[in-house]
């Protein structure tokens, strides 16, 4: 665990991941927050909402790079 909380600030994995948290990301926050932002009807807690939305696919690309050089490191 204290290996991946380590990648989670790795500069080798983190432009990879916030590529992939801007694009899906975005698009889970339009799904998810959209009609509110455009009613203006935003809270403090769908606002927070609105960042996990994004944390959730950086955690999960960074989790899938880490997993993927430590199996190849384990086999070379």
């Amino acid at each position: 665990m204290n290996g991946f909380v380590q990648a989670l600030f790795d500069s080798r994995f983190a432009p990879t991941a916030f590529r992939v948290s801007l694009i899906v990301g975005s698009i889970l926050f339009t799904i998810n927050h959209g009609s509110a932002l455009a009613k203006a009807e935003m809270t403090r807690t769908r606002w927070l909402s609105g960042l996990i939305t994004y944390l959730v696919p950086y955690s999960v690309n960074i989790h899938g790079q880490y997993t993927s050089r430590s199996r190849s490191s384990l086999k070379g």
